[in-house]
């Protein structure tokens, strides 16, 4: 009968785990340094399961690549890649959202530093004005931009035709038809006599103005004023600054909820 094989101390047995593991920095540092609390609370969400790599529930110990790998808390992306820069505008008029013109308007991306190359979240039209994310965080931007993630987006409308009757803002709660389908249902409410406040989470074209348009109130001047949990009423028209960290945790939470509510 052979020999038995003694077994492995503990600590040899954990060194020879640690070794398998992949290398980079440790994930509970890097949660922590993109700003999701202590290297405890960090701990806390790894041990939840609520922290993937790569699509691969996380393990306490496991180590990342900032420069590769994909970390998600709850099912969204959390930007950990060196260099992600994250930009809030408020778009004047007249100002268009694409990267260039062949008409030589002014563009959103002349307004914000040149470097490192950054793109708009979605897009407002000419003559809207108000808030616009931009950022060079592509998986992120694709998960706020995404309409089944239903991230909301509030207006402001200035209307023609007076006072809007309870008739007609019931319309744009319920959903209207429009030549490319029906309208979602929306939070509608006037703050005063021809101004709604108008909440939407999809991304039609000119989809705010279509929608007046259709209950016979056209808009004369249209604001966004908040994208998801991001809402700034200090920042002046052609002012732009970086979000805090609380405000990307705050984004990321917000598209992680409508993720679990779609699933």
């Amino acid at each position: 009968m052979p020999d038995r094989v003694p077994e492995k101390p503990l600590w040899e047995q954990q060194a020879e785990a640690s070794a398998q593991l992949p290398q980079g920095e440790r994930l509970q540092k890097v949660l922590a340094a993109v700003g999701f609390g202590s290297r405890r609370t960090c701990e806390d969400l790894i041990a939840a399961g609520r922290v993937t790599v790569n699509g691969e529930v996380a393990i306490l110990g496991r180590r990342v690549q900032p420069d590769d790998d994909l970390v998600e808390v709850d099912g969204a992306p959390i930007g950990v890649k060196p260099g992600l820069v994250y930009y809030l505008l408020n778009k004047p008029a007249g100002v268009i959202t694409t990267s260039s013109d062949t008409h030589g308007r002014p563009t959103v991306l002349e307004i914000v530093p040149a470097e490192p190359r950054v793109f708009a979240i979605g897009r407002l039209d000419l003559e809207t004005e108000g808030l616009l994310l931009i950022t060079n965080d592509g998986e992120l931007a694709n998960r706020i931009a995404h309409p089944s993630h239903g991230v909301d987006k509030e207006y402001l409308a200035e209307v023609g035709g007076g006072n809007v009757s309870a008739g007609k803002i019931r319309q744009l709660r319920e959903g209207v038809e429009l030549d490319d389908g029906r309208t979602a249902p929306a939070k509608v409410s006037q703050p005063e006599p021809g101004v709604l406040r108008i909440v939407i989470h999809e991304g039609k074209n000119r989809q705010v103005r279509r929608m007046c348009d259709a209950i016979g109130h056209p808009v004369n001047r249209l604001v966004r004023t908040r994208i998801g949990p991001i809402t700034d009423r200090s920042l002046q028209p052609g002012e732009w600054r970086e979000w805090t960290t609380d405000e990307r945790n705050a984004m990321v939470e917000a598209v992680a909820s409508t993720i679990a509510r779609r699933d």
